[in-house]
């Protein structure tokens, strides 16, 4: 995966070493946290301007992270203000842009809360004026929900401000650009994920300017409220929103049907697609299946019953619709050694030096983060939360561990009264190592453990990779599966929603027409003629 491009020119903000340094960091913790990202669409982004990013918030320190990683620039990030308040967390927050904004509902004194954010948002408004980028959740909290939570007016009252001076300064307007945010599962090591930049809002004209204070400020009111309805729309357009979880993991599934159905028409090889198609995928199938069960209910009840008994079966013995589609006509013993041949080998590949030093460097505080989860999920710990906690907790277990494992290790080495060095001793080409300096040893064994970590992941996925193919083998070549039946069926309800989708004209045709600012796919899809 490679990271984007940062924009260049004397319009745009200058990126000090902090930030740049920051920047690296989450960069890395964000490519050990998930095995696979991607960051797709950014020809959307103006070449100018000022721009504000707006997207859900579902998964905790985990969002605001990622799109720190990800999108170009130095950007600002407005964060409530009592996590300054936390140790190190509040220092690391600031370092890498982060601006404290008190909610009046948090404050004791809500006249001084009114005053403080006021000047926050003529602040930050100026700065998009001027070239500047803002990433903003307008949701103003984290949540487990499925679906999108209301958007708070900020959004929208910082960007009124920011065109404005935009406007006085004979600067280009500033946009708003809405951020697809996708996890297969936020909360858990080496998942995957999705960045998705989708296309600028378009906004209403601004209010003039008018003499009598209370008419501008009702022209104002009234337009922070359209363009907040409109932010609220966009992001559930951009997230896939739905109801329910159970939602929106029966359109993943249906749509990872269409996907194997539609390969095996072609008759090309029939391979896992990368998780920005998957989600592009899901967005078509989405819109589709909204629009059907609108216009053709009695049509789409049938399909959606017909789905959910088959994936329900499919869950029930530990398949899933993949392994269904790609399972060959008659599975080969010669296959299961294939699959049985790359497993070994990749365990081979797994007992080296990396691995070791993987398992020294990274198991013992991997475990207490583990504990330190459970404990907390005993406690009944918010879900939204859960991958912060992981990373915060991270953050302090693993260079605390890599200091004291580094100390350790070089005293066994160097130091006359560790029963290692005296072995040593015994060899003289071994006897060299003694006499290294204990600075260097230390530094060279501090750095050296996540790199090893990071190695070893690699090596890992090639490992748990080779795994799967293994099990799909067995259960391939296992009879007690009425795998005919489940292929016919998959089949037809592959076939069915194919030809439905087909009749419609989706996201990602050639005749899509984007639906304007503020409206869902939905309204844009039509029948074909």
């Amino acid at each position: 995966m490679g990271w984007l491009k940062d924009p260049s020119g004397n319009n745009h903000p200058r990126m000090g070493f902090t930030y740049r340094m920051m920047r690296r960091f989450t960069r890395s913790l964000m490519s050990v946290w998930f095995r696979e990202l991607d960051i797709v669409d950014n020809e959307n982004l103006p070449p100018e301007g000022g721009l504000m990013f707006i997207a859900w918030h579902p998964s905790g320190l985990i969002d605001p992270m990622l799109l720190h990683a990800s999108l170009p620039g130095r950007l600002s990030m407005l964060a409530k203000h009592t996590l300054f308040k936390i140790p190190i967390l509040g220092r690391l927050i600031r370092s890498a842009g982060g601006l404290p904004i008190e909610r009046s509902s948090d404050s004791s004194n809500k006249e001084e809360s009114r005053t403080k954010n006021a000047k926050m948002v003529s602040r930050v408004g100026s700065e998009i004026a001027g070239g500047g980028r803002l990433l903003l959740f307008p949701e103003g909290k984290t949540h487990a929900d499925s679906s999108v939570s209301r958007a708070r007016s900020g959004a929208a009252r910082i960007m009124l401000h920011a065109i404005r001076e935009a406007v006085k300064k004979d600067e280009p307007v500033p946009r708003i650009i809405p951020v697809g945010l996708h996890y297969s599962n936020s909360n858990k090591f080496r998942e995957r994920g999705a960045v998705i930049l989708e296309r600028p809002m378009e906004l209403p004209p601004i209010p003039h300017m008018a003499e009598d204070i209370s008419t501008q400020d009702l022209a104002d009111r009234e337009w922070i409220k359209e363009v907040t309805n409109a932010i609220d729309s966009e992001l559930n357009r951009a997230s896939h929103s739905k109801t329910s979880w159970e939602d929106r993991h029966l359109i993943w599934k249906a749509r990872s049907v269409v996907y194997a159905e539609r390969i095996k028409q072609s008759g090309s090889k029939l391979k896992k697609p990368s998780y920005s198609e998957s989600v592009y995928g899901a967005r078509r199938m989405r819109a589709g299946w909204e629009f059907i069960s609108k216009n053709e209910p009695e049509k789409s009840e049938s399909l959606v019953s017909d789905s959910i008994e088959h994936f329900a079966e499919l869950d029930s013995i530990g398949l899933t619709p993949f392994d269904v589609a790609a399972k060959p006509e008659k599975p080969s013993f010669l296959g299961y050694i294939k699959a049985l041949s790359i497993w070994i080998w990749s365990a081979a590949w797994m007992l080296g030096l990396v691995t070791w030093s993987a398992i020294i460097g990274n198991v013992p505080p991997y475990q207490a983060n583990y504990l330190l989860m459970w404990y907390l999920k005993k406690g009944k710990i918010s879900e939204s939360i859960l991958g912060t906690m992981k990373i915060m907790s991270s953050i302090i277990l693993f260079p605390l561990w890599w200091v004291i494992s580094s100390l350790s290790l070089t005293w066994l080495l160097l130091s006359s009264s560790s029963p290692v060095f005296s072995l040593l001793n015994m060899h003289w080409l071994l006897a060299r190592l003694t006499l290294l300096n204990p600075i260097l040893v230390f530094l060279i064994l501090l750095v050296w453990w996540p790199i090893s970590g990071k190695m070893h992941l690699k090596l890992y996925a090639r490992l748990v990779q080779s795994w799967r193919m293994l099990k799909r083998w067995r259960m391939w070549r296992n009879d007690k599966h009425d795998w005919s039946t489940l292929q016919q069926r998959q089949d037809s309800i592959g076939e069915q929603l194919i030809n439905l989708g087909d009749s419609l004209i989706l996201p990602g045709d050639p005749d899509w027409v984007e639906p304007n600012t503020g409206s869902d796919d939905i309204l844009s899809v039509k029948y074909r003629t």
